[in-house]
């Protein structure tokens, strides 16, 4: 009886010991826990999003992991970054409401996405598409785990930031790669799109853009050159000469759904 409890312990440890070991190296969301204790983070930036009409805090696991983004260092193995979304609040006509410094005001929380960093994780993954370190999960306003998030478009979205770590908020704080030269903008950036949607050139002329919006953003052609500027922090800009005719779109590479054209005739 003795041997046949024992051997029944063994046998669990051994069941418990290869759940953990395949939790450790398979890929997928399923490995991040929701982070309970999130509240307790540093809150290190806010952000309006105009074009889904959210209030969005973004919160680090520990100081040391917002000392290094202020740095432009990688961040430590096993930091945790939350993004907190809420509703805006808005008016009858769905405007979003604004406090007096301009900033939206928080309406009910609706969702968390989560980043966490693990030495190891991602090895899994194709090159192409591996964020470094980084897995990615998502949440419900309950904390529970969200099946149905599109966790490849969280790679394929950071994946061209390797050199920040894979985190797109790092530029903010930063301060962006753009410059804060005078002169008149082609394009202006504000409430997380581009004014006007469409502009013209000549060939040869060199169009600018400006970042008026709190939130970073990045100008990316998306025809056969795919030319990535640099990630323009508040009342930074960027500068790209077309020297041929044609017609350019373009994204932000930060937020896809932001899109323009250049058409240089």
């Amino acid at each position: 009886m003795k041997r046949s409890i024992a051997a029944a312990c063994v046998l669990a440890l051994l069941i418990a010991v290869a759940l953990l070991t395949a939790r450790s190296t398979s890929a997928g969301p399923e490995k991040i826990e929701f982070p309970s204790s999130w509240q307790s983070y540093v809150l290190y930036t806010i952000v309006d999003r105009y074009d889904v009409k959210q209030y969005r805090e973004l919160y680090a696991s520990s100081q040391e992991a917002v000392d290094a983004m202020k740095r432009g260092q990688p961040l430590p193995d096993r930091t945790v970054l939350v993004l907190t979304q809420y509703k805006a609040q808005t008016d009858a006509q769905g405007n979003p409401l604004k406090d007096a410094n301009g900033r939206f005001l928080k309406g009910e929380r609706i969702g968390f996405t989560v980043m966490e960093k693990r030495q190891g994780w991602g090895t899994e993954y194709p090159d192409d598409l591996r964020n470094g370190d980084w897995e990615y999960s998502a949440f419900g306003a309950d904390g529970r785990f969200n099946a149905n998030a599109n966790y490849k478009g969280c790679f394929q979205c950071h994946k061209p930031h390797d050199k920040q770590d894979f985190v797109i908020s790092l530029a903010g704080l930063m301060g962006g790669g753009g410059t804060t030269g005078s002169g008149v903008p082609d394009v202006r950036i504000s409430g997380f799109s581009f004014g006007p949607p469409k502009a013209t050139a000549a060939p040869g002329q060199a169009v600018m853009w400006i970042n008026n919006d709190d939130s970073p953003h990045q100008v990316t052609l998306t025809g056969g050159s795919k030319a990535r500027g640099p990630v323009l922090t508040k009342g930074q800009s960027y500068s790209h000469t077309f020297p041929t005719a044609g017609t350019y779109d373009y994204v932000c590479g930060l937020h896809p759904n932001m899109k323009g054209q250049i058409e240089v005739k």
